[in-house]
């Protein structure tokens, strides 16, 4: 007798291979046998007209903080996902001396946009070592499987204290100390390491991230430690100033430690050329036999802006200020009045710089010049026409663009969002990323699901793979959707270790989802304010899903939650059935 048998659906089984009909039969939490007569059940799904697929691995998120008081990790199952690796870009909140703890929590607030108030009254901080971090978040149920990283900052502020955030060199103790914390969080379940090298990684004071500029000494430290320990990946975020210079040291890194490495790639608005060379370089390591992948997304990544948001082109006018306290539906009405409205147009260019200090640069950049944002839109439009910018409505309209933006701002209830693709959009199409995402040495990745609660909501780029490129209208840059999930579970589950998850086979675990292809939806993202202390972040939901199961149990019906709690923490690689 089964668990529960799946019954009369096409089985997508991540492999990449084609979609077959059969039966899923589950037990104890497993995948028993795939095929037809499968025998009783204790209980079915009926699957008819639907896919069924591996659930999704998500293996860049930011739940770190959320998962102390999410059980849900929401948005991620709403859109599949069945298993998160968290703690990237060298962020988290472990290990930690008390006195650091602040600290943390503003290299989280400004990299990640997770505000100050919301940690501050949702992490418990029942440890200091990350081996009781891991004990103290496995302790609480979760719908979804989670797995963490030790990230660089917390490392080299709780060795070098004051020292490590100041970005000074480590020492040859320090080196030592980081080690012997390496092992310990790779003994105890920790799935790999992370850091960050990026200068768009700030804490909200606005000091550069601690792990800027780490000498290659102290990274090969770091993957020597991997490798004598066995185990572990490498993730990353550069800025590969010098392209040739740093991808040979990631080379070098991969060398010396043995571990598989992965890096956050897209198409730079100011280089739209140099991905390919990043992509021939990847060739190159491959064909050396270094493990070397790049982590892309199916969509451009861009930034949200609203008044409700964490920004907008007035956040910082004095004359908007002054009713920024107002209910988003109730600003909207007093920014229609004409009197506020050319009070506020007449106090552009009057901000206060100082308020732009806690975000990346570009948020003052686009702030001053308006005229490259679009309206998002419901249902959502990430690839939007270039004639729809707010420069070419504004030159149409015989406006300028914060006349523009502003009237799309005050409009309605005043929920309504404006995006700026930053990267994989320079030449206002969807060709650069239809070769990042099919190219075999990249990853899916770059959700940053739990993260950037008020300015991205990618967690659903899953959805948004299978509804834009699955069904693209240019037959040429289809996706069949056997490659699409074979993408979204067994590439990445294999990537980072995951191998008993990802594919629809017999002994690998039942986390399955029950799609209907042909109903799926993605509406607009909108602003939740279900945080601690009263925090709001951008929520983003789906239709289409008929069900997602975690270890056999059904943990979303028709995107709502059914109160099972099956997941748990994924102590280190997994071995193959």
């Amino acid at each position: 007798m089964h668990d529960c048998l799946i019954r009369g659906g096409l089985v997508v089984d991540g492999s990449g291979a084609p979609p077959f009909k059969a039966d899923v039969a589950i037990k104890n939490g497993r995948i028993a046998a795939v095929g037809q007569g499968l025998g009783p059940a204790a209980r079915s799904i009926e699957a008819d007209g639907a896919f069924v697929t591996p659930g999704f691995v998500d293996i860049h998120c930011h739940y770190d903080g959320q998962v102390e008081w999410d059980p849900f990790l929401s948005p991620s199952p709403l859109h599949g996902v069945t298993s998160v690796v968290m703690s990237n870009c060298g962020v988290g909140f472990a290990p930690v001396r008390p006195g650091d703890r602040d600290r943390l929590i503003e290299l989280m607030e400004g990299v990640e946009d997770i505000p100050y108030p919301v940690l501050a009254d949702g992490l418990s901080w029942n440890w200091e070592t990350l081996p009781q971090y891991l004990d103290q978040i496995d302790s609480k149920p979760h719908a979804i499987d989670f797995a963490v990283q030790l990230p660089h900052g917390p490392l080299r502020v709780y060795v070098m204290g004051e020292r490590g955030a100041a970005r000074e060199a480590a020492t040859a103790d320090d080196l030592r100390q980081m080690q012997e914390i390496v092992a310990e969080a790779l003994e105890a379940g920790a799935l790999g390491f992370s850091t960050s090298r990026t200068i768009l990684h700030k804490t909200s004071g606005g000091d550069f991230t601690p792990t800027l500029g780490a000498a290659e000494a102290e990274l090969e430290a770091i993957a020597d430690t991997m490798r004598k320990a066995g185990k572990g990946v490498i993730e990353l975020v550069t800025d590969f100033a010098d392209p040739e210079a740093e991808f040979a040291m990631l080379r070098r890194m991969v060398q010396h430690g043995g571990r598989p490495l992965s890096f956050s790639l897209a198409q730079s608005p100011t280089a739209p050329e140099q991905y390919r060379r990043f992509l021939a370089l990847l060739e190159e390591a491959d064909a050396d036999g270094l493990p070397i992948r790049g982590q892309v997304i199916s969509r451009p990544i861009g930034i949200l802006l609203g008044l409700d948001a964490t920004a907008h082109p007035f956040f910082a006018n004095p004359a908007y200020l002054e009713i920024a306290a107002l209910p988003p539906a109730e600003r909207a009405a007093e920014m229609r009045r004409p009197e506020r409205r050319a009070r506020i147009l007449a106090d552009v260019g009057h901000e206060d710089p100082a308020v732009f200090k806690r975000y990346p640069p570009y948020i003052a950049h686009v702030c001053n010049h308006p005229g490259r944002l679009y309206r998002l839109g419901d249902p959502p439009c990430y690839l939007p026409d270039t004639a729809d910018i707010a420069g070419a409505v504004a030159a149409r309209n015989g406006q300028t663009p914060f006349e523009t933006v502003y009237d799309w701002l005050a409009s309605g209830d005043g929920e309504d969002l404006l995006y700026l693709p930053l990267t994989n959009f320079a030449w206002g199409n969807d060709e650069a990323i239809h070769e990042l995402i099919t190219h075999p040495l990249t990853l899916m990745g770059l959700s940053d699901g739990g993260a950037h609660y008020g300015m991205i909501c990618d967690a659903s780029a899953p959805t948004f793979l299978l509804q834009h490129w699955v069904q693209h209208k240019d037959p040429a840059r289809r996706i069949d959707l056997g490659s699409a999930i074979h993408w979204l579970t067994a590439k990445p589950a294999a990537a980072v270790g995951l191998n008993d998850r990802g594919l629809v086979k017999p002994g690998y675990r039942a986390d399955l989802n029950i799609l209907d292809l042909e109903s799926l939806h993605l509406p607009a993202p909108h602003i939740a304010r279900d945080l601690p202390s009263g925090g709001k972040r951008l929520m983003q939901h789906a239709e289409g899903y008929r069900a997602t199961l975690v270890a056999g149990e059904v943990i979303f019906k028709n995107g709502k939650a059914t109160g099972a709690l099956p997941g748990r923490l994924i102590r280190g690689a997994q071995p193959r059935p």
